[in-house]
This record gives structure tokens, C-alpha cells and sequence, in this order.
């Protein structure tokens, strides 16, 4: 008889250290491999973000490289593609009804950000 761990959920995902919180420009985004995944990482005045860094509606892992602002208050990346933004706190995007990309969670201890995949959907 065999038998399969279940998958890991957010709960239950550990955290895994990136890097250092001043190697993250703000305003800026950066990529980075979390078990296997591809993040993109964002630091804004005040707070993290990390979303899958596949842009949905390109099909690349670009958006890491977006360009980091807001819309109507909401902090966004917008798509280094097609220009689809995409809001930094959920992921959805802003342009495209329906159209989103996962997000993680994201903290910064004792000056190190840390992410932990999210099992979306």
C-alpha cells in the first residue's frame, strides 16, 4: 500500500528567506525562485508584495520588470508586455475582467523579506 503526503497549503508552507529588505529598491521590482516558483517581489513606500512573475496575458515571466505605480489609490505593476495592470495586493487585473495573477505572502523579519507560496484557486 502507498501513500501521499497531501500537498502543502498556505498554512502549512514554511517561509523562505530572499534577501536582505535594502536590496529591494522601491518602487521597483525584482525576481526571485521560492521553491521552485518564480516571484516577483515589489517594496513601496510603506509595504511588500510578491506575485507569481508570470504575466498571465503575455505568457512570460516578466513581471518583475513592470512598472510599479497606482490607480486610484491601488498599488499596481503594470505588465512590461501588454501594459495590463495588475493590483499588488491581490493580483487581479485591473484591465482584463476575469484575468489575475497569484500572490504570495510576503514579510520582512529582523531585516530579511521572507515569502510563503500561496496555493491559490
Amino acid at each position: 500500500m502507498t501513500s501521499t503526503a497531501p500537498l502543502p497549503t498556505a498554512a502549512t508552507r514554511a517561509w523562505t528567506p530572499v534577501c536582505p529588505l535594502d536590496r529591494l529598491e522601491p518602487d521597483r521590482g525584482v525576481a526571485a525562485l521560492v521553491d521552485g516558483v518564480q516571484v516577483a517581489l515589489f517594496r513601496t513606500a510603506g509595504e511588500l508584495f510578491a506575485l507569481d512573475n508570470l504575466d498571465p496575458v503575455g505568457g512570460a515571466y516578466v513581471l518583475s520588470r513592470g512598472i510599479v505605480g497606482s490607480r486610484g489609490g491601488v498599488p499596481t505593476v503594470a505588465s512590461p508586455l501588454h501594459k495590463q495592470a495588475y493590483d499588488l495586493r491581490t493580483g487581479a487585473c485591473l484591465d482584463l475582467p476575469g484575468v489575475s495573477v497569484a500572490r504570495h505572502d510576503v514579510r520582512c523579519r529582523a531585516g530579511l523579506v521572507e515569502v510563503r507560496l500561496r496555493q491559490e484557486g
